[in-house]
């Protein structure tokens, strides 16, 4: 058995890290929040102003607007926080975790798009609720149902399909996380 207790054991493993490094990663968090929170409000923004004009201006009624909201928030965002992640994949990697190559980021980047599209439409069937229901409680279901939208494609066993097997996933059944097959 080593002497010493858990934690001590883990600060003798764990390497300092360097001032330069410290800089960089409060940069890089920094630009990340940055991108997410520009890209929420630009993602509400361009949704109420393609409400405004002829695209989605039948489609929405006033008191479902702050669906669109709701939706152009969680899009905006996702695209935000996604984006500079995959390009920080792609042009920087370690011995532990390589480099992704840019065809691989380029079909993440195509599975983000998806996944935009797909919070804007529910966006867009909730905002119908405007029609029933007051703002306030057009809102509310907004926010859970784009909240909660994203989930089963959340838990689905990715890993064990051809498309897991693309994005690089790691499952069960794959040690390396390469395209090949077991």
């Amino acid at each position: 058995m080593a002497a010493g207790s858990p934690s001590e054991r883990h600060e003798a493993r764990r390497s300092p890290r360097s001032t330069a490094g410290k800089l960089l990663l409060g940069s890089g968090f920094l630009v990340v929040a940055t991108t997410t929170v520009l890209g929420a409000y630009a993602g509400a923004a361009l949704l109420l102003g393609l409400a405004d004009l002829a695209p989605l201006s039948s489609l929405a009624p006033d008191d479902g607007r702050g669906a669109l909201v709701v939706g152009g928030v969680g899009a905006g965002g996702l695209t935000g926080l996604a984006l500079p992640l995959l390009v920080l994949a792609s042009a920087r990697g370690t011995t532990d975790r390589p480099r992704t190559p840019w065809p691989r980021a380029g079909f993440r980047a195509l599975g983000l798009l998806a996944a935009d599209v797909w919070l804007v439409l529910v966006a867009l069937a909730v905002t119908q609720l405007g029609w029933l229901l007051p703002q306030q409680l057009t809102t509310t279901v907004a926010v859970f149902a784009v909240g909660f939208s994203w989930t089963p494609l959340a838990v689905a066993p990715w890993e064990g399909t051809a498309l897991g097997r693309r994005l690089g996933l790691r499952g069960p059944g794959t040690a390396s996380g390469s395209d090949e097959p077991d």
